[in-house]
């Protein structure tokens, strides 16, 4: 049976203030293990690109929200906006040339009706089940995470190998444990790893769609001093065009998985 190799990253924070962020975005890719150097070296190749063309250090993390804010140490290299934009498209490119499925789960904090609703647990089990129902029993994965929230993801990944609660389509639930996960949730910090780095692009991005085309909302300001809703809009379509997304995640526009539902 072969292994895929899971990352996840998040935008947003997972408390139930709505002050910060009125949603929290959980994305993971995931790829066989079997096209992970090839996925490895279209990053680094890409990575060299950028360096001679735009003067971008290999060793830089690539952290979007920064970038697209102009916060150091971006704000160091005065890039102009064409240029900042061409590097958002090349980005954009390489992450669609990879083999690589990805799945964004978002927690809509303004539609939590309870106070004990756990957002980070509820996001990270829902990206764990798509994951599982992809799998379809033929291979296995090994999930990898960016360093601070590693205790509750472990626990609840370690809880749903037990009992996972599916809705039925008879009414009421049966219990679906999680089979193809192996090893605990595994952490990594994300300067080490261009797929965190990768997963972090594709979640602020979805944020921005949700924001922009399901709130009807602006963008961030410094955020929209760079880029506009089309921009946002064709890398999603860049995305949804090279099948990066799995659509069968949800019913939703690229699969796209939001809750509470309403």
């Amino acid at each position: 049976m072969e292994t895929q190799i899971v990352y996840c990253d998040e935008t947003g924070d997972d408390g139930l203030n709505t002050s910060s962020s009125e949603a929290f975005i959980l994305t993971s890719i995931y790829m066989p293990s079997s096209s992970w150097q090839e996925n490895y070296n279209a990053v680094k190749t890409f990575r060299s690109t950028l360096k001679k063309e735009y003067g971008f250090h290999t060793s830089q993390e690539m952290h979007t929200k920064h970038f697209l804010t102009d916060k150091n140490p971006y704000r160091t290299y005065n890039w102009s906006n064409d240029q900042k934009i061409d590097i958002l498209k090349k980005y954009t490119l390489m992450i669609a040339s990879l083999n690589i499925s990805a799945i964004n789960v978002i927690i809509d904090k303004t539609s939590i009706a309870t106070p004990d609703y756990p957002i980070l647990e509820n996001a990270l089990t829902y990206n764990i089940q798509r994951i599982e129902n992809d799998s379809q029993g033929s291979w296995n994965f090994l999930l990898i995470t960016d360093k601070g929230r590693i205790s509750p993801m472990r626990k609840t990944a370690r809880s749903i190998r037990a009992y996972n609660p599916i809705q039925s389509q008879f009414g009421g639930y049966i219990n679906k444990p999680i089979k193809n996960m192996i090893e605990d949730v595994l952490e990594k910090d994300s300067k080490e790893s261009h797929f965190i780095q990768i997963c972090d692009f594709i979640s602020y991005f979805v944020h921005l769609y949700y924001l922009t085309r399901y709130k009807n909302k602006e963008l961030p300001n410094r955020v929209g001093n760079l880029i506009n809703r089309e921009f946002v809009g064709s890398v999603m379509a860049t995305f949804s065009a090279n099948g990066i997304f799995n659509e069968k995640a949800s019913h939703e526009k690229y699969g796209l998985v939001i809750y509470p539902k309403k």
